[in-house]
């Protein structure tokens, strides 16, 4: 028989475990005083994720069992980039450009998260870019999803094989869900956002200069030569997953990512944990 402060303990544990398991959903304010959501589970190793457009983390990480997955072994930290989801959406594109990175140094430091692995899907990998470039030193590695970094030079532009015209034959349907209203979309917003996206570190990011483990996981029909060309060219430390039959939302969205996605991230992420 337990004495009581034995029980007390076996509880507060119990609690502790009940709270480390479930997503902390909370906002902060930022220096430029947005009121920004964020999710932060788990324990362990830090892993930041960056939403694509128009699907903010609870669409793009949360209902596909993404951040689940990660939880189980390291903190996961996603936050719904200014103009989306549950996020503050201001109309003024003064709002967006570099401070959409700012963003997530901002929550990094709020978290006292000093570095961290770095998850980025389409948009939120130009944003990951921004930070590539900006604050490299907080980077243990760098993922990209459906996106890259581009070829800029025109010689090395030519020299990209094509990209399949095949498509996934869930595209449509996924499209349609896409597109589908929701509560917490606000065009207004994402047309000041599409106004001053972040972009100017494809041009000026020195790939060969990174000395960290970088992964993409691309779709097999979603532009992967062109998302994989420059970054398998100058990456010292590169990998290429390919999800086949998919294509950009197919890959991501709940009801069609394919198990090997989350099984990518898991196994590139701790093969390189610090």
């Amino acid at each position: 028989m337990y004495p009581i402060r034995a029980i007390v303990l076996l509880t507060l544990l119990s609690l502790s475990a009940y709270a480390v398991d479930s997503p902390s959903r909370q906002y902060f304010v930022t220096s430029d005083n947005i009121k920004i959501r964020y999710i932060d589970q788990g324990q362990g190793s830090p892993v930041v994720l960056i939403h694509g457009y128009n699907l903010p983390a609870e669409d793009n990480w949360v209902s596909n069992g993404i951040v689940a997955a990660l939880a189980k072994n390291h903190r996961v930290v996603a936050l719904d980039l200014r103009g989306h989801g549950l996020s503050e959406k201001p109309h003024d594109a003064a709002h967006y450009g570099d401070r959409i990175w700012m963003d997530v140094i901002e929550l990094m430091d709020r978290l006292s998260i000093e570095k961290a692995h770095f998850h980025g899907y389409s948009m939120g990998g130009s944003v990951m870019t921004e930070l590539l470039v900006r604050h490299p030193e907080r980077f243990i590695t760098a993922i990209y999803g459906g996106c890259g970094v581009p070829e800029i030079d025109p010689v090395w532009i030519r020299k990209v094989p094509p990209n399949t015209d095949a498509t996934d034959p869930q595209d449509a349907e996924a499209l349609a869900k896409f597109r589908a209203p929701s509560p917490v979309r606000d065009e207004e917003a994402l047309t000041a956002l599409r106004a001053a996206l972040p972009g100017k570190a494809d041009k000026t990011i020195d790939l060969t200069a990174l000395a960290i483990p970088v992964l993409l996981i691309n779709g097999e029909f979603d532009k992967l030569n062109s998302n994989s060309h420059r970054l398998q060219r100058e990456v010292k430390d590169f990998q290429c997953v390919v999800l086949p039959g998919k294509s950009h939302l197919t890959a991501i969205m709940k009801d069609y990512i394919p198990a090997l996605y989350a099984e990518s991230l898991l196994k590139f992420i701790d093969a390189n944990d610090e």
